[in-house]
């Protein structure tokens, strides 16, 4: 869903919803009218224009619903949250009618017990008694308000029984029973107005009345989960999930997700040593309460493929060993070789203690040949990494909403960062946002310029010859988003960089406000921000140029055989049998995200950590345990034997790596990107392609993963699977 533009049409586009109300979600430090009303009695100061029903859960009564929903535009399809109000006529939908100036409200009276009665009973008129075999028991908004106003015998009785939907195919991801739905609208809404998968809708009217793709398709959106939690019955469900577990069976564990380099806020389910499922949890500023169907159905790769003992190998074959011995092999082989023949290279999930664990264990062998798993990671990077403005997402993922124009380089937010592109989506639809395209066209779920996918398209901008160049200059809120491909995996790396620093230059007026820094880099690995921060990378060319014949790869699955000298001996650590493991001579298995505590950096710059739900299987060990093991074993002891001793030595580092779900605002973003300024870097014309092909499948666990595989030959492979 591409826009063209050309000179002849560089007229701002004015979406119609802004035509006749006020720009939702936008920032503002103007401060809104309010006015009082009362509720139950009670005085409650509320912001002119609320719905009644945002009154009423400020002054803490508890206003039942099923359609109303914060995030997702009014309905008011369910007349569950009826209340009185003075003078009214009748009891009011309080999710659509909005707060006036004196307004005497009362939620609990006998009317409205009376009237949500009513509701509730036609609610059940034609619900099934589903509830023992539903996977929405124990969790459900019906049954929790019908236990409050619901009665134990209904008065209307259908001659034919009651009304039966034919179920529908929405893909491997969530399972459907229509029969149960009450027609709240919740998943229509949500797939329309924030994922972007138009093709929901209703159909019929009244009692025929059925929500379905209308045409047999499945949901194709990479947030499509999100409707199993919007659900307030079982008529949506998950798939993976269904007939495993009831909610009171499972622990419940708050960490975060490593999928992507967002961090989005999750909650673990487990049962025994298994974790059963993934739930999001709310942080505004990060994922709202949304996930990515990845974040949420990857867990079942948690369970295969996994390494659970030391392995060494021995010809063609591996052989199972004792810590003892791996780590023995490993401490020889380190001993033969010197300074930088030695190298250590951090994969997309490798956690910050860890990662300064082997570069403190390689500094002390004299090496300094340190780098990421990318087509670039082992060429001193593009990007100067001495400034934090430099490698982070400074606007904030929430910022993203507040920006005019966006202008978007060799990325694809879709797929790197959805979460961030269900911003870039939201700011599109109520804001009126444009949004400009340097890169390879998909589609990303709202309309945008797409000015080229050349590197050398960036001129365009420059010069002011494309007609996005005027609408990024009359910008007064502008963004500029450059991909981490860009930087990891570009030839012209140096080209863009460069000329994004004079872009930066020639819009610094309003890039660079108070509270604003319009100029970004998306990573799109979890482990990305604290390596540049730790300064888990290449540092000289000098150190990277150097024969190697000691590998050391960390959780690095995305490197290749060309880039792995043949007599070098190779050391694995990770939690799963991927690409890396095939090139190693030991293997050593480590934990995954959800079996440690481990702190991860987000793209943003803000440091959260997980908390192990898990323990780990078998023999496998945490990764930085692992990394000091060794250095004892070699005789390089480090000087830490607990968590709290690698976050102090994370501390000495950058003090930021352990001020948690806080975002250092840096001060000399401008310097930092002047350092990147060249002036003899010429262009090849290089197409800037999309890193990701397969969003699905992009780390150990999301391959190890079945469901997976079920959406990749679901969507990727266009071929559609038995529900």
């Amino acid at each position: 869903m591409l826009r063209a533009i050309n000179k002849a049409s560089v007229a701002r586009r004015t979406p119609a919803i802004l035509k006749t109300g006020v720009r939702a979600f936008a920032a503002s430090t103007h401060v809104k009218e309010e006015v009082e009303v009362f509720i139950d009695g009670k005085s409650v100061m509320i912001e002119k224009g609320a719905a009644l029903i945002q009154a009423c859960e400020k002054a803490g009564a508890d206003i039942p619903r099923f359609c109303y929903h914060e995030r997702l535009s009014v309905a008011g399809n369910c007349r569950m949250c009826l209340v009185e109000v003075e003078r009214a006529p009748k009891p009011v939908a309080s999710c659509a009618y909005p707060v006036m100036p004196g307004m005497k409200v009362k939620t609990n009276s006998p009317l409205v017990h009376k009237a949500r009665e009513g509701v509730m009973e036609f609610l059940l008129y034609n619900h099934p008694l589903d509830c023992p075999v539903c996977d929405q028991g124990g969790e459900c908004d019906l049954q929790d308000q019908s236990m409050r106003y619901g009665t134990d015998r209904g008065r209307f009785h259908e001659p034919t029984g009651k009304r039966a939907v034919e179920d529908k195919d929405f893909g491997p991801l969530i399972n459907t029973e229509m029969t149960r739905c009450i027609q709240c609208t919740r998943c229509v809404r949500f797939a329309n107005e924030v994922a972007g998968a138009t093709e929901l809708g209703t159909s019929g009217r009244g009692n025929d009345m059925q929500i379905s793709t209308y045409i047999e398709k499945t949901i194709d959106s990479e947030m499509s989960g999100n409707v199993i939690d919007l659900c307030p019955v079982g008529a949506l469900t998950s798939k993976p999930y269904n007939m495993r577990a009831r909610p009171w069976e499972l622990k419940k564990y708050e960490t975060i997700d490593v999928s992507d380099a967002i961090g989005s806020n999750i909650r673990l389910d487990t049962r025994g040593v298994e974790v059963m499922r993934i739930l999001p949890r709310m942080h505004d500023e990060i994922n709202e309460e949304w996930i990515s169907d990845k974040t949420r159905f990857f867990y079942d790769g948690l369970k295969v493929q996994r390494l659970t003992t030391p392995l060494v190998r021995d010809g063609n074959r591996f052989v199972p060993a004792s810590w003892e011995k791996a780590l023995k092999r490993v401490s020889d082989e380190l001993a033969k070789v010197k300074g930088n023949s030695a190298k250590a290279v951090a994969g997309h999930l490798a956690d910050a203690e860890s990662m300064v664990a082997l570069k403190d264990l390689f500094n002390r062998i004299g090496s300094e040949n340190l780098s990421i798993d990318a087509p670039n990671g082992s060429k001193p990077l593009a990007i100067n990494a001495d400034f934090r403005s430099n490698y982070t997402l400074n606007s904030t993922i929430a910022g993203a909403e507040e920006a005019d124009v966006v202008l978007l380089i060799g990325t694809n937010p879709r797929h790197e960062a959805p979460i961030l592109n269900t911003r870039f989506r939201k700011a599109f639809l109520h804001n009126g946002q444009d949004l400009g395209l340097i890169g390879q066209a998909d589609d990303l779920n709202y309309e945008y310029a797409h000015i080229g996918d050349n590197t050398k398209d960036i001129e365009k901008i420059l010069d002011g010859s494309h007609p996005f160049a005027k609408r990024l200059a009359e910008a007064k809120k502008p963004m500029i988003v450059v991909g981490s491909a860009v930087v990891e995996n570009a030839k012209d790396s140096e080209y863009i960089l460069s000329k994004v620093s004079e872009l930066s230059d020639k819009f610094k007026s309003t890039l660079f406000q108070d509270g604003w820094n319009g100029v970004n880099v998306l990573q799109r690995a979890a482990s990305r921000t604290a390596a540049y921060e730790i300064g888990f990378v290449p540092t000289s060319s000098e150190a990277t140029s150097a024969p190697v014949d000691f590998l050391y790869l960390l959780n690095a699955d995305e490197v290749n055989a060309s880039d792995i000298p043949k007599d070098a001996f190779v050391v694995y650590q990770g939690h799963h049998g991927d690409v890396g493991a095939q090139y190693a001579d030991v293997i050593l298995p480590g934990s995954a995200f959800t079996e440690k505590n481990a702190t991860y950096v987000n793209t943003e710059g803000r440091t959260q950590i997980t908390r192990a739900g898990v323990n780990p299987p078998a023999a496998a060990r945490e990764d930085w345990k692992i990394i000091r093991a060794l250095s004892e074993v070699a005789g390089h002891t480090l000087p830490y034997d607990d968590l709290p001793s690698v976050r102090s030595r994370l501390s000495e580092i950058s003090p930021s790596l352990t001020r948690y779900d806080v975002i250092e605002t840096p001060s000399i973003s401008q310097i930092g990107l002047s350092a990147q300024r060249k002036t003899n870097v010429q262009s090849t014309g290089e197409v800037l392609t999309s890193v990701i092909k397969n969003f699905y499948r992009t780390d150990p666990i999301s391959r190890a993963s079945s469901t997976m595989a079920k959406c990749t030959k679901t969507w990727v492979q266009n071929n559609e699977v038995e529900p």
